[in-house]
């Protein structure tokens, strides 16, 4: 292209205006203070407080744009518990746990007694992997996690495992945390805030697998729940693990009793125990092959 080429851009991209901006040899005072950055190049003045809202559409746009470049169609959300131990690991802590209290040893019982949990999310997620659903040349239902461990970690395993790539949303906290190793790296996102992970945990969702977990599935879960309620998200498949944990700890039949959320709301997920009940009732909603 030559300078008077109709298409050919005028104006220098922002790489380059950053490499002219940074070349420069004279150094002086003007120069050498923070005022004269480039403002996109100043770490400084993004993170002040008043720069919140361009905070908040970088990580809307990073993630968007990256997944995108991937051909990342739809996704497969998983969320559950970070405590939850791998079959492997669970006799490892019940053992632990018997030199502490008696409320300590039935914490690990407990935990144990969800191991499977694990396992299921490792087949759902092999499985859905395996199939390597393509549509309008995206991949479909890829699967996405918390990046993180236990529940998170058996997806991303699954997914690797099957060779296939998967997403992992992590979220920055004040403990030191790393995305599992399953996570393909360029598909490991971390975030500042909670809302944006939220919202790009469900932007490509077209199903969500829910195992037993804390607070934090809680939020994901009845997020998920409101959001379909109240009209502002289309119905997709819910997948609900455990039946016995979560009628425990939510009486979902009292609150319709109670007159808080319709009995129709209890329509909004499904019960399962495994993989092949999971995947049965994503495909029945899509009008899919079970195989």
């Amino acid at each position: 292209m030559t300078d008077k080429d109709l298409t050919n851009r005028k104006f220098y991209r922002a790489g380059e205006e950053t490499r002219f901006a940074e070349g420069v040899p004279e150094r002086t005072p003007q120069t050498a203070h923070p005022a004269y950055k480039l403002a996109f190049r100043d770490t400084d003045f993004l993170l002040r407080d008043e720069l919140r809202p361009v905070r908040f559409q970088l990580e809307l746009l990073k993630t968007e744009m990256l997944l995108d470049e991937a051909r990342v169609g739809s996704t497969m959300v998983m969320y559950g518990s970070a405590r939850i131990p791998s079959p492997a690991q669970a006799e490892a802590r019940l053992e632990a746990a018997q030199q502490g209290s008696e409320y300590d040893r039935k914490v690990a019982q407990r935990l144990a007694e969800k191991a499977k949990y694990y396992d299921e999310a490792y087949k759902l997620a092999r499985m859905v992997s395996e199939k390597a659903i393509i549509e309008d040349g995206k991949r479909q239902f890829v699967v996405t996690t918390g990046g993180g461990p236990s529940i998170m970690e058996a997806g991303n395993r699954g997914a690797s495992d099957a060779g296939s790539e998967s997403i992992g949303l992590n979220i920055v906290l004040p403990h030191e945390q790393a995305p599992n190793p399953y996570v393909t790296p360029y598909l490991s996102f971390q975030f500042h805030y909670f809302a944006l992970r939220k919202m790009h945990f469900l932007l490509r969702a077209r199903a969500v697998a829910v195992f037993p977990g804390g607070f934090g599935t809680f939020d994901e879960f009845f997020e998920l729940l409101t959001l379909i309620q109240t009209g502002k998200m289309k119905p997709i498949p819910i997948i609900l693990f455990g039946k016995d944990f979560w009628t425990r700890v939510i009486d979902f039949e009292a609150l319709a009793e109670e007159g808080t959320i319709s009995k129709a709301d209890l329509d909004l997920f499904t019960w399962c125990e495994t993989a092949e009940e999971a995947w049965a009732s994503i495909a029945g909603f899509y009008e899919l092959s079970e195989d």
